[in-house]
């Protein structure tokens, strides 16, 4: 034997008499002498006589030998306490069983019953499952925090599953993590009576789980031995069940399912369910935005449930991509009701069927309006009363507004200042705007409106007997949103390319959009009042690097199997982006991911005149008059082409 196959084989024995399995086998030895004690207890009404106990003191060291080989044999302690299921059980029963036939045959054949009672080894049998059985599920349940219990009907299912063997039917897979999410999987496969595939193994590279059990299904070996082990074992499909994993481990994983040709799917973080709940239906497709590299978010839920739950809380914008993620994520903190105001019915219809079938004991309101009609606005505000406000509603496509500059103002600037009064008109307890990095030095009619908009919230806050804290929060792109470059690029790719970028140089901050609504959420329960807030974005991301990864991620080569153009900046468009001006001093805060502008270099004042008199040039529909005014307003905006 080669010193390698020795070494395996070292680690293997070593692995399966760890610590913990030791610890574990002490234990149930505690257990099953307890129990064959009690057992002579029973049998003789608590009144055992000396020549008994005698014999109990002899049998002892046999009994406990023969019932822990019996559970090392049915890899008893290969499983895992905390995911212990109706496999276990079974298991448990079977090697109980047997442990006490092959103890009865010993006795029989070394002392033919004399002096022993026949009966005590029923009663033991029954006790030791019991004692046994209860330990592991009492684990299980104190891990569980008595949550997500199984219903009866799934337990029959599961059950059926056993017996009949119909989890052996359809397709294999392997579930890679071995941790909480890819047991709750694993249990979905078992208990499900619509699933046709089953769970075969699971990979991990924690080295002590290898070899262990999760509801009866082996930790086969580590992850970079994916290839081999879907090649033994003719495995279908992966499901990728680490919602922490980082960009690089995600990556990894996805280039050795490509390597091995599997079909491979993604459990995503807690941030994209809207339940929290994981479940088959959460698995979905790799995206790229798996591989984005952006960590989970730690969110201080106790002062944002202070501050949402038992609210009026509204949403501008709510059918949109941030108005959408907000409202997923509001809806968690059990408002009083939340208020779904958007102008385009279709996406509110959407959210509001998504919301009232995840939460169906909140009071969800659609109103399908315009934020340019002031008097429709207030009458909302009056009817409903709303606590808290979070505006997300705008014109956001940068070379469309530099063909329609109108509509920015009208729309950005005419329809926050309509908000902002009727927060202040209704005394709502904090408004929160959503702004952009492209506010920041802006090129572009878009940036140019939300920058206005930004000096607005912070002028009304400054405001003489103003109640409400109002506040913004400016980040960068986000993946998967309206208008994404990402969906553009998936669909030349489908086409066969080319795929076409502005500038070979040309950056982007991106980030999640699951990630900057919890943040806006968190910098809103942070804020007293006319502060600017800035997520944090990482470091941005080259878009050209962006689309050779989705080539490559779709199995091309990029320029040989699709090619990339360059097309030139668009009217409107940055180079790069960013988050702040050289004037602009930012200052940590509690929280990592958020930062605050230095309250004394934001201060500027708002020319009230020069807007009314930019609302009445947007009316006219004059390009020229439209960027002059905004000039006046914004002096740092650069017009980088005339439209």
């Amino acid at each position: 034997m080669s010193k390698e196959r020795l070494n395996k084989v070292y680690q293997r024995m070593k692995a399966s008499f760890s610590k913990n399995t030791l610890f574990l086998i002490a234990f149930d030895m505690l257990i099953l002498c307890s129990a064959f004690y009690l057992s002579h207890q029973i049998r003789f009404d608590f009144l055992t006589p000396d020549w008994a106990m005698r014999r109990f003191f002899q049998i002892l060291p046999y009994v406990l030998a023969i019932k822990v080989i019996s559970f090392i044999v049915f890899d008893v302690y290969k499983g895992m306490w905390r995911y212990t299921s109706l496999n276990d059980i079974i298991t448990l029963i079977k090697s109980s069983s047997v442990s006490t036939l092959i103890l009865i045959v010993f006795i029989l054949f070394t002392t033919r019953f004399e002096m022993v009672s026949r009966s005590v080894f029923i009663i033991d049998w029954c006790l030791s499952l019991i004692f046994i059985v209860s330990s592991r599920v009492i684990t299980r349940i104190c891990f569980e925090q008595f949550s997500g219990r199984v219903r009866f009907e799934e337990i029959i299912h599961a059950l059926m599953k056993i017996f009949t063997k119909q989890h052996l039917k359809g397709k294999k897979v392997i579930i890679i993590g071995a941790g909480d999410c890819g047991q709750k999987i694993c249990r979905e496969f078992i208990e499900n009576p619509a699933v046709q595939s089953h769970v075969v193994g699971f990979l991990d590279d924690d080295t002590h789980k290898i070899g262990r059990k999760i509801h009866g299904i082996p930790v086969l070996s580590n992850i970079d031995d994916l290839e081999s082990a879907a090649a033994s074992m003719d495995v279908n499909d992966v499901v990728i069940a680490i919602p922490s994993a980082g960009t690089e481990k995600i990556r990894q994983i996805v280039d050795l399912c490509q390597h091995a040709e599997i079909n491979h799917k993604i459990v995503p973080d807690m941030g994209e369910l809207v339940d929290g709940k994981i479940d088959l239906s959460a698995i979905r497709n790799v995206e790229y935005r798996d591989l984005l590299g952006r960590g989970q978010v730690k969110l201080d839920r106790q002062t944002i449930g202070e501050y949402l739950g038992g609210k009026v809380v509204l949403v501008t914008g709510a059918g949109g991509s941030i108005g959408t993620g907000l409202c997923r994520q509001i809806c968690r903190y059990a408002p009083e009701k939340i208020i779904l105001f958007e102008r385009a019915e279709s996406p509110l219809f959407e959210i509001e069927h998504e919301l009232k079938r995840g939460f169906i004991n909140l009071e969800i309101i659609p109103v399908l309006g315009d934020i340019q009609d002031k008097t429709e606005l207030f009458k909302i505000f009056e009817i409903y009363q709303p606590q808290i406000v979070f505006h997300a509603a705008a014109y956001k496509h940068v070379p469309m507004l530099e063909q329609y500059p109108w509509k920015a103002i009208e729309n950005n600037i005419k329809g926050t200042d309509n908000l902002l009064w009727a927060a202040r008109e209704f005394k709502v307890e904090k408004f929160v705007f959503v702004s952009t990095d492209k506010a920041v030095n802006p090129t572009s009619v878009m940036g140019t409106s939300k920058r206005i908009a930004e000096l607005m919230v912070q002028q009304h806050h400054g405001m003489e007997g103003a109640t409400t804290s109002f506040m913004t929060v400016r980040f960068g792109n986000v993946i998967g949103s309206v208008g994404s470059v990402i969906p553009l690029f998936k669909r030349q790719i489908q086409e066969g390319g080319p795929v076409t970028i502005t500038h070979p140089d040309i950056t982007r901050f991106f980030m999640l959009i699951p990630e900057a609504c919890q943040l806006i959420l968190q910098a809103g329960a942070m804020g007293q009042g006319g502060e600017i807030f800035i997520l944090e974005m990482g470091q941005p991301v080259k878009i050209d690097t962006m689309a050779r990864d989705l080539i490559r991620f779709s199995g091309l080569e990029p320029e040989k199997d699709i090619k990339i153009e360059y097309t030139g900046l668009r009217p409107g468009e940055k180079l790069y982006e960013e988050l702040m001006t050289d004037q602009e001093n930012i200052i940590s805060t509690a929280h990592q991911k958020i930062m605050v502008l230095n309250s004394t270099s934001q201060n500027r004042m708002l020319d009230g005149e020069q807007v009314q008199i930019l609302g009445k040039i947007a009316q006219s529909r004059d390009h020229e008059k439209i960027r002059e005014v905004l000039k006046e307003i914004v002096p740092e905006y650069t017009p980088m082409a005339k439209a």
